[in-house]
């Protein structure tokens, strides 16, 4: 058999792709949740913009800007006891759920605010002029006007967690991570570190493909 160790694992690989979906939706999820809210905060907070605040805009910044820089595998163990404290546990999947959004909200939140800075500032301009609240604007005029960038940004996010999800694996956070890692690579498995391989590869180009039918279909442009 071409495939020995993957006819016998199957069961647990079939587990670990679902683990592996779970964590990146629930993550995703999650990092749209609180990044888009954090995107239209450092926006509209910038010099020049609706409401313009240089000590808010600049604490922001500087947060979102440090949870950007670290390298994900370091965030995990920044994370331990923040899982452990959250939920009782520092492994598992709902465990990685918990860095795997701390990772990516940020993220999200410069693309979303990179994406709504693309909005024509006459636009912005005509509704202020007929008497539209900030509220309003943001989520009549700046949202809408930039939901392709913001639906491209929520796909980058979705391969990123695909990538930092294996990592997680790496680290008792389960799912096709972990599957390559202990039967692939520490039981010389080749072939189930081949088959993980390639379902992580899979995810990522359904990904894609349907992030791109997404943005296509809400570009009016």
């Amino acid at each position: 058999m071409p495939f020995p160790h993957v006819s016998q694992n199957w069961p647990l690989i079939v587990q670990a792709t679902v683990e592996t979906l779970y964590m990146v939706g629930l993550s995703l999820l999650l990092a749209v949740l609180i990044g888009l809210p954090l995107g239209v905060v450092l926006l509209v907070t910038s010099p020049g913009h609706l409401r313009p605040n240089a000590v808010l805009y600049h604490a922001l910044g500087v947060v979102v800007n440090v949870f950007r820089s670290v390298p994900y595998i370091v965030l995990i163990l920044w994370t331990i006891p923040l899982s452990r404290f959250l939920i009782g546990t520092s492994f598992g999947t709902n465990a990685a759920v918990i860095s795997l959004t701390l990772g990516t909200a940020p993220f999200f939140a410069r693309l979303a605010e990179g994406a709504m800075r693309e909005v024509d500032r006459g636009v912005i301009e005509a509704a202020k002029a007929m008497g539209a609240t900030d509220f309003a604007i943001v989520t009549r005029v700046l949202i809408p006007e930039s939901l392709p960038g913001i639906l491209s940004g929520v796909t980058v996010t979705a391969v990123a967690l695909v990538s930092f999800s294996a990592m997680a694996g790496l680290v008792a956070g389960g799912g096709l991570g972990a599957m390559a890692w202990n039967y692939g690579y520490n039981s010389f498995q080749t072939d189930t570190l081949f088959v993980t391989t390639v379902i992580l590869v899979l995810i990522v180009q359904v990904v894609q493909m349907l992030g791109d039918r997404f943005v296509r279909a809400v570009d009016r442009r």
